[in-house]
């Protein structure tokens, strides 16, 4: 009754947009996000990736079922 309430992830419509893993080619800092398919270069970050633990977490919370593509 009083517990914490689950948080809700927003689907992703794979019509509009894709899966993308952002690395910094400096730092070597991942992030996963989505590419909008028909607004080049528009991308909105999601979260922060620091382990394989944290991709799967990614992939499991959108029902992702390949690796997404990394960009640089």
């Amino acid at each position: 009754m009083f517990g914490k309430k689950k948080a809700k992830t927003p689907g992703y419509d794979p019509n509009e947009v894709v899966p993308v893993l952002h690395k910094s080619i400096c730092t070597g800092e991942t992030t996963a996000g989505f590419k909008e398919l028909h607004a080049p270069g528009k991308y909105r970050e999601v979260m922060l990736i620091r382990s394989p633990r944290d991709l799967e977490a990614f992939m499991d919370a959108y029902g992702i079922k390949e690796t997404p593509k990394t960009e640089y």
